[in-house]
């Protein structure tokens, strides 16, 4: 990408709406937009001050194209750090275009994905774990998420990073010219404190890397495994969670062939459930397809709700507690709720010992929607949001995960290093290799390869 040049997008979705956002950045934006808008009050655009609005016309030549606002913003203080210039026209797909060509005419280039947000890095506007925070903003779909996203926009994780980075900055500085003074035999880092610098730094680079645990599935969404053997309502109650007819019912065993997957928020946290074909042995080879695919969704799944037809089950029946004990054998690491469903056809006393049965296990109905939000509330309780409500920092992002994971290998060879009494140019190496992996959250230290990767997520307009 050519830094130099001016760069033009649609900054809103593409289609028709009541209005299109269309964004121009670089050092000629303003002069680039001037000669092609006509304002109503006669004003001349390089005039204006910065962060104004201005009622007008989009002309070619005598034609108009449409009656825009243009929203002026003047480098370094704008969202690039560049000249930006806005302009909200009319949101018809055929005017929104016959503007975007203007501009290209009179020597505009398209923006690549991401590259407004790239300039503004670039311009020291952002940092880039700041910068990768918009994406996350702009792909929030629930209030855990939207607030995580926030929070690291504002710089709130980077600003953590940069301090540690910097303290440990000031003794590798002091080591590094020990390394000027080896023959002499001197210290200049105090060892005590730089254990102690160590010390703080591995506890919170622990506290970060755990929380990445928690934030990857607010990100991305807890997936959530219905099983449980054909015809039991898993189906049923996925609807009702959904509050929709998302699958279908009926009294025919193995009805669900294959899985189906929607999402829901449940108090700010997203859910993905996933309804699964009946387990049972099958001759029929595309029923067997979906239930080979039913284990497939548990493995990745963080919680699995098991599921049998209270009716069915008798108190001598070991058949559904062999199972949930299968499956709690086979995955131990993952949440299992018990679920028996069709309770609304057993008697009171039926039910109660059936609880003394089984133990930990949830009554519901599906179908008469009798403890569902009870459900909801167990499974959002299975998730620790108390970093999230203590505005602490979490972790959502795979490649911050990855240079924390690096940074604290690299602390804990210093520290072994200091206990063995190593040669400052030994431990020199280290801190620099773990400065780095700092480095490399925030783009102190970034490559054009790490640059294209992250931004080619972005949507063009931003």
């Amino acid at each position: 990408m050519n830094q130099q040049e001016t760069i033009i997008a649609l900054a809103t979705p593409s289609g028709s709406g009541a209005i299109g956002v269309i964004r121009i950045s670089g050092g000629d934006a303003i002069a680039l937009v001037t000669p092609c808008f006509k304002s109503i009050h006669g004003k001349d655009l390089k005039k204006q001050k910065t962060h104004t609005i201005h009622l007008g016309q989009i002309i070619e030549g005598k034609k108009i194209l449409d009656e825009v606002l243009v929203s002026v913003f003047k480098g370094p203080n704008s969202y690039t750090g560049e000249d930006v210039v806005e302009i909200s026209c009319h949101g018809s797909t055929y005017i929104q275009q016959q503007v975007i060509q203007l501009f290209l005419r009179n020597g505009c280039r398209t923006a690549e994905a991401g590259e407004f947000t790239l300039r503004a890095f670039l311009n020291g506007k952002l940092d880039l774990s700041q910068a990768e925070a918009v994406a996350d903003l702009i792909a929030s779909d629930n209030e855990a998420s939207h607030q995580i996203a926030m929070q690291q926009m504002r710089g709130g994780f980077s600003s953590e990073i940069k301090k540690l980075r910097q303290e440990l900055l000031n003794f590798a500085s002091l080591i590094e010219l020990e390394l000027d003074f080896s023959e002499e035999d001197v210290e200049f880092a105090n060892r005590s404190q730089f254990r102690e610098l160590l010390s703080k730094i591995e506890i919170v680079l622990k506290r970060l890397i755990d929380s990445f645990a928690v934030g990857n599935v607010i990100k991305n969404g807890i997936p959530v495994a219905i099983v449980g053997e054909p015809n039991v309502g898993k189906s049923t109650l996925l609807n009702k969670i959904l509050n929709e007819e998302r699958a279908l019912v009926s009294n025919i065993a193995g009805t669900t062939r294959d899985t189906i997957e929607d999402e829901i928020t449940i108090d700010g946290i997203g859910f993905r459930f996933i309804d699964t074909a009946g387990i049972r042995d099958t001759s029929d080879i595309v029923e067997g397809m979906g239930i080979k695919r039913t284990f497939d969704k548990i493995e990745e799944s963080n919680v699995i709700l098991y599921m049998f037809d209270a009716q069915n089950y008798t108190l001598d029946n070991t058949i559904f507690k062999n199972e949930i004990e299968q499956i709690r054998n086979k995955y131990p690491l993952k949440p299992l709720i018990t679920l028996a469903n069709k309770i609304d056809t057993l008697e009171q006393n039926t039910t109660k010992k059936l609880k003394e049965e089984i133990g930990d296990l949830h009554l519901i109905s599906a179908k008469e929607n009798t403890g569902v939000e009870e459900l909801k509330s167990k499974l959002k309780s299975l998730i620790d949001i108390g970093a999230l409500k203590n505005g602490e920092t979490i972790i959502t992002n795979t490649r911050h995960y990855s240079s924390l994971s690096k940074a604290l290998q690299e602390i804990k060879k210093i520290q072994l290093g200091l206990e063995n009494n190593l040669s400052s140019d030994l431990i020199s190496i280290d801190i620099r290799q773990a400065l780095h992996y700092f480095g490399e959250i925030t783009g102190e230290i970034s490559s054009d390869d790490l640059l294209g990767n992250i931004f080619a997520n972005f949507c063009i307009g931003k």
